[in-house]
């Protein structure tokens, strides 16, 4: 400081010194030390841009495309990512954002090829992202309640995720008092995926062999649309497919009436009739076991594995509707962003978007 003391006293605070100062990365001649990097008051220390041109980039990147900004801005688009990161994490450091947390959702987001992911995480009670890094295993959620600390561990009360079996490890390790509930959707879409191992073996027995066809296994192409589709959702020409597979192939309609029969438990327990979808599911269960599909014995088995789960979510109504709309919205970024080589920077971008720390544009108290 005693270096920008020095600065003052030269008089160096003219708009345009500083724009000159700012793009030299608060390189100051000192009369007394020689040229220094010193703190100055209207940049970040490191960066190449004052406070009010990283405040405005930030913005755009949120609001626009990355042409645009890039464009606009005159920078390039990895700059546009470095200036997200450091604009969030001083946003992230102006207080504790993961005070006060209670009911919170875990969840994990592929964004690159090569299985690179982030892993997630979501408060309920106020539908912002609250933290996210690079990785999707045990070291990674370690983190993040490395972060939280044991006061703040000790007061989540509710945990949605899916059937990860590293979150389920973690969160009863380092939240025990925290009750953790199964995403409906992931047990539905369980469902969907032994449906379509069932429709997948009933085609290639229908077609006799690889490279072969027959009329009969031309007639299931496009089945998995009517076989996927909600009931109440299906056109005309679906549910005619439909019902020409339940008279030709009964043990794929079959396969077809288990997944709904799961979807309908969950559908009671959105109703409120917690009670009754409880045991709407042992009796699924007992169908499951029985009905002689591999798919779908493997799946009551692994619904079994995760009945206390399951069950914590059809009583707390616990779901990971809202981290999954928050991933929705994260793919969009992730897409927008395509230009970042740095997790970090599509991190402090999501956490700019999603996570209430936009910057309001210069010289503007808020943003409408």
């Amino acid at each position: 400081m005693a270096c920008w003391a020095s600065v003052r006293s030269a008089g160096l605070r003219h708009s345009a010194q500083r724009a000159f100062f700012s793009a030299l990365d608060s390189c100051v001649d000192c009369p007394q030390h020689g040229p220094t990097v010193a703190a100055v008051p209207w940049a970040r220390h490191g960066a190449g841009h004052t406070y009010a041109f990283d405040d405005q980039v930030a913005w755009l990147a949120v609001h626009t495309s990355r042409t645009a900004v890039a464009a606009l801005m005159r920078v390039a688009w990895r700059t546009v990512g470095a200036i997200c990161a450091r604009v969030a994490r001083d946003g992230q450091q102006a207080g504790d954002r993961l005070a006060g947390l209670r009911r919170i959702g875990i969840d994990e987001l592929s964004y690159k090829r090569g299985h690179r992911y982030i892993t997630c995480v979501v408060d309920h009670d106020t539908a912002r992202l609250v933290w996210a890094w690079p990785g999707r295993d045990k070291a990674t959620l370690n983190r993040f309640f490395d972060l939280l600390g044991a006061e703040g561990c000790a007061q989540i009360t509710h945990v949605s995720a899916d059937g990860a079996d590293w979150i389920a490890q973690v969160v009863a390790a380092r939240c025990p008092a925290a009750v953790r509930g199964m995403d409906p959707f992931h047990v539905v879409a369980w469902a969907s995926d032994a449906l379509d191992q069932v429709r997948r073996d009933v085609w290639n027995t229908t077609r006799g062999g690889k490279g072969r066809a027959t009329e009969a296994s031309k007639a299931l192409k496009n089945a998995r649309w009517a076989l996927w589709r909600n009931p109440e959702d299906l056109t005309e020409a679906q549910q005619a497919k439909l019902d020409w597979i339940a008279r030709t192939h009964p043990r794929l309609h079959r396969a077809w009436a288990l997944k709904e029969g799961l979807r309908w438990v969950f559908t009671l327990a959105r109703a409120g009739f917690r009670r009754l979808a409880i045991r709407a599911l042992d009796r699924w269960l007992c169908w499951a076991r029985r009905c002689r599909i591999p798919a779908f014995v493997d799946l009551a088995a692994r619904v079994t594995t995760h009945r206390q789960a399951i069950e914590v979510g059809i009583e707390h109504r616990l779901s990971n509707a809202l981290v999954e709309s928050v991933n929705t919205k994260l793919r969009l970024i992730t897409r927008i962003a395509f230009g970042f080589h740095d997790p970090h920077a599509l991190i402090g971008l999501a956490m700019l978007a999603l996570g209430g720390l936009c910057p309001p544009l210069p010289g503007r108290a808020s943003v409408t």
